[in-house]
């Protein structure tokens, strides 16, 4: 089984480092910068960066690829879609590749970037989801590119996979996102809960994550659009009558990105 350790970067980035402790061989998810993925491996002389998994395109996700692919000789995999600094294998949608001798199934799930993509792991034991900027713990991405419909189709589509499925997402932005969960759904306890473990977290200065698809669907609104009560929420908020999930998610993704 592969271990999966979070090194953070910037202010709210992780880069997630896919390990197999048997072979010493690692992969690196979305390294936005090299440094925090080059300081691990110094620190591990007898292990060796093999591949680095790429969801999207934007800055804080590629900026470390080129150096890493030189300095280490990284196989790069990322959207076939977007423009991504020495990729190798480019991807689509239903493609799988294998990673550290795991399969991963490709899903594409545009929205925060146009050609945006998912890697998901169906362990029978331990599914798991590299989301990017897409599923965010309690949340998910703004719409730099893509629309509302595109995201909630794809939010939609990461909603079929297995409940137990742990999620990955590439931010720490979990309790940002419980605050505008609890203005959505104020007497949700799941989502009370949930706020009040994530504050004592965060206060103890550790990581949120990973979420699982579970809880996500008990405490995370864009997963929620059908609830009747998020429904009624939102349609005040907009001041209109939201006849449909999708609208419902449009207007949730509108207010998230004032509140």
């Amino acid at each position: 089984m592969l271990k999966i350790e979070a090194l953070p970067a910037f202010t709210d980035n992780y880069i997630w480092m896919l390990q197999d402790p048997q072979s010493r061989l690692c992969a690196a998810v979305d390294p936005g910068e090299a440094g925090p993925v080059q300081s691990w491996l110094d620190a591990r002389p007898d292990w060796r960066l093999t591949d680095i998994l790429i969801t999207h395109h934007h800055h804080d996700h590629v900026g470390g690829v080129q150096q890493l692919k030189t300095t280490h000789a990284a196989k790069v995999h990322g959207p076939a879609a977007e423009n991504i600094p020495a990729m190798d294998n480019a991807l689509v949608e239903g493609q799988r590749i294998r990673i550290l001798d795991h399969e991963l199934e490709v899903i594409e799930v545009p929205g925060h970037t146009s050609g945006h993509i998912a890697y998901f792991h169906a362990d029978a034991r331990e599914p798991w989801l590299l989301s990017g900027d897409t599923l965010f713990a309690a949340g998910c991405g703004r719409l730099f590119e893509g629309t509302a419909a595109q995201m909630f189709s794809s939010l939609q589509r990461l909603m079929t996979l297995p409940a137990s499925t742990k999620v990955y997402c590439a931010h720490e932005y979990t309790l940002s996102n419980l605050r505008f969960a609890q203005a959505v759904e104020p007497d949700n306890l799941e989502i009370a809960g949930r706020l009040e473990k994530v504050i004592r977290l965060r206060e103890a200065k550790r990581i949120t994550l990973p979420s699982d698809l579970r809880i996500e669907q008990e405490t995370n609104p864009f997963l929620r659009s059908a609830e009747t009560t998020v429904a009624a929420t939102a349609s005040r908020h907009a001041g209109r009558q939201l006849p449909t999930p999708e609208s419902v998610f449009a207007a949730l993704r509108a207010w998230k990105d004032s509140f």
